[in-house]
């Protein structure tokens, strides 16, 4: 089972506030000033993904732990 985290003190929760030092949507340009990544992790891999509130664009980043 997995769970949506937003914080901590981990070097994967730092790596959650750098992606969250930058919201700008990709596809519209918005910038979420108050929203944030929010990070699942499964077995090897961890997901990162946010989503846009202006144009409802998911961004995402994987990082795989080996």
């Amino acid at each position: 089972m997995s769970a949506w985290r937003t914080s901590g003190t981990t070097p994967l929760d730092r790596l959650k506030s750098q992606y969250d030092r930058n919201l700008r949507c990709g596809e519209c340009g918005y910038v979420d000033e108050e929203g944030e990544w929010q990070a699942r992790m499964t077995g090897d891999r961890v997901d990162y993904r946010h989503l846009c509130p202006s144009c409802g664009a998911v961004e995402h980043r994987t990082l795989e732990l080996r």
